[in-house]
């Protein structure tokens, strides 16, 4: 297992096939228009993950990272895709789409809880543990530390067993359609958010 850095882009040919990606990001805040995005992790469920760092000056040019994706034909697994959807097509231009957001799945079956945090879905169905300590951390240095370097990577190191486990669930409850809809809404939320529409959207009474 290995964890590689990357600065602007992937390199060329990395993460061909056709399995699903799971993608996370990392930016300086959550207000998407304000706070820039600096690092994007993927992984396609082998033993890697790769992160790509922007730099505060980026034109977020990377070609190859664009191409994975904005892939229609490869699905793209989130925790939170809501968020990764806006930044990623603010800064990057592309939809990496379709989706299969862990956060949602979780919500959909997992009714016996409020806890749906990436950690708390790691320990619960995969029976693992994961640290959090970096996730507030200055994403925009001039320096990613092994600390933070892992910490991104784990962000994407879980979510292909997490569909699995979820997939079994939403089958079982008989939600899997339900979240299909949710899951092929995603696009149109973030689209939402980057125009403006935030939580008292225009689905809501408010």
């Amino acid at each position: 297992m290995a964890v590689h850095f990357h600065e602007e882009d992937l390199p060329a040919g990395v993460l061909t096939g056709d399995a699903p990606l799971a993608v996370d990001t990392e930016t300086m805040g959550l207000v998407t228009h304000r706070d820039r995005l600096c690092v994007v992790q993927i992984s396609d469920g082998g033993p890697d993950e790769h992160l790509v760092r922007f730099g505060p000056e980026s034109t977020y040019d990377a070609p190859n990272l664009k191409a994975l994706l904005g892939d229609p034909n490869r699905l793209k697994l989130y925790h939170f895709g809501r968020f990764d959807l806006a930044a990623i097509e603010y800064y990057l231009g592309v939809m990496a789409a379709p989706v299969f957001c862990t956060k949602i799945a979780s919500k959909l079956v997992r009714t016996y809880t409020d806890r749906h945090g990436l950690k708390n879905l790691v320990d619960e169905l995969l029976g693992e543990s994961m640290s959090k300590v970096q996730q507030s951390s200055d994403w925009g240095g001039p320096v990613l530390n092994e600390a933070q370097r892992e910490y991104a990577a784990s962000d994407v190191r879980y979510l292909h067993r997490m569909r699995e486990e979820l997939l079994v669930r939403l089958e079982r409850e008989g939600r899997m359609e339900m979240a299909q809809a949710c899951f092929d809404f995603l696009p149109t939320r973030a689209r939402l958010d980057i125009a403006g529409w935030a939580e008292h959207d225009i689905f809501s009474h408010a």
